[in-house]
């Protein structure tokens, strides 16, 4: 197979986007491991506040978010496998500022603005990763198939995260914290052999490049809609377990569970649904349920029916995002599909920052149960956003 795709052609779906989503859920990996060793880090080896542990975690986020135009230019203009593999170095090199932390932690300071460089840096290459696989991944299965390939990209992603928390957080119990900062460093190798043969997608060089500002503007509405649906899952993930402790349910890892089964199996099983019935109306019957998923936790009694809602907000949320980014690429040419990604994921970034503050509001005025209320009112929002941008 020769190194770029002819333009025009696909090939084989699993071929050419299996060694992509095996690529992803390895860079997503060191973030789940990043995630789960560094609070731990910075608080007890460190010996900083819950302010800076915040700050930490927070950075990678905001520099994901911040890059998120560049990324898409660079994928438009340069290729999505270049912008790919770009992702992957700098992941490389923030597994190394980690390592040196480590290494540096008898000097807190210097430690911790290691930390601070590799969160900034893993968040850049997290943008480069996600847009150049997702418009990487599009380009060679086919446009017709970019809701498949955006379910199968989110499920790596999803999954990554999941295991990498964990895993860091046993490793650093049996082993100290080098080796899971060690590992950080040494997953993206892997995400780079597994996608080194695939061919590269074309690159129109003489395509007049649309400014980003009105990407933003064309792709808003989908953006938007997904940004309130987003802020169910920001809720169950920031709230859940302070809900769980104040009704004295005990913990709440089986709600997190549920929540995440049910999120993967609704993938797996209805991957092809926003190609095969249209992003619209897959995306409206998803807020729906993710609405119930919501009420069912806000006006829950027991702790079983609270565990149902979140996995009703997981089967709700899993497929909005690939339903609404196929509505979203479908406006703009194939020559701007990397700008408008990196767009359209940006109000995901965007949703999340400002979840969990809004979602503490409403706990601060009422309760945690009243969180859930927010969330479903959140998806109510969405869903006559979603009303008003059908096409």
């Amino acid at each position: 197979m020769s190194a770029t795709l002819a333009k025009g052609q696909s090939i084989n779906f699993y071929q050419a986007t299996m060694p992509i989503i095996l690529s992803v859920f390895a860079i997503y990996l060191t973030i789940g491991i990043a995630l789960g060793v560094l609070p731990k880090f910075v608080q007890n080896n460190l010996g900083f506040n819950s302010l800076i542990i915040g700050l930490v975690i927070g950075l990678q986020s905001l520099a994901t978010l911040l890059t998120r135009a560049y990324s898409g230019k660079i994928t438009d203009t340069k290729g999505a496998k270049k912008s790919k593999m770009s992702g992957i170095i700098l992941s490389v090199i923030a597994g190394a500022a980690y390592v040196l932390a480590v290494f540096f932690q008898t000097s807190p300071m210097l430690a911790l603005g290691f930390l601070l460089l590799a969160r900034i840096i893993h968040g850049v290459g997290e943008s480069f990763l996600v847009t150049g696989a997702l418009t990487w991944g599009i380009g060679l299965a086919g446009h017709e198939k970019s809701g498949k390939v955006m379910t199968w990209n989110g499920i790596a992603m999803y999954a990554g995260i999941a295991i990498g928390a964990p895993l860091s957080i046993w490793l650093s119990k049996g082993f100290g914290d080098l080796p899971a900062f060690i590992l950080i460093m040494l997953l993206p190798l892997v995400s780079w052999i597994s996608t080194a043969k695939l061919p590269a997608i074309p690159v129109d060089k003489d395509h007049i490049r649309t400014p980003f500002y009105k990407v933003i503007k064309t792709v808003a509405g989908q953006g938007l809609s997904l940004a309130f649906s987003s802020m169910a899952f920001g809720c169950i993930a920031s709230f859940v377990g302070l809900f769980f402790m104040e009704k004295n349910w005990g913990d709440a890892s089986l709600a997190f569970m549920t929540f995440g089964a049910c999120y993967v199996l609704t993938r797996i099983f209805f991957a092809s649904f926003p190609d095969k019935f249209g992003g619209f109306k897959v995306a409206f019957i998803s807020l729906i349920i993710e609405a119930a998923g919501q009420i069912m936790i806000w006006t829950s009694a027991s702790k079983a029916v609270a565990i149902i809602g979140c996995g009703l907000t997981g089967i709700g949320f899993s497929l909005i995002f690939p339903a609404l980014g196929v509505l979203a690429i479908q406006k703009v040419k194939p020559q701007m599909r990397g700008t408008a990604l990196g767009a359209y994921v940006a109000f995901v970034d965007l949703s999340l920052g400002l979840a969990g503050p809004a979602a503490g509001l409403a706990a601060g005025w009422f309760n945690y149960q009243a969180v859930y209320l927010f969330g479903a009112i959140s998806c109510i929002l969405s869903m006559i956003i979603l009303l008003f941008n059908k096409k």
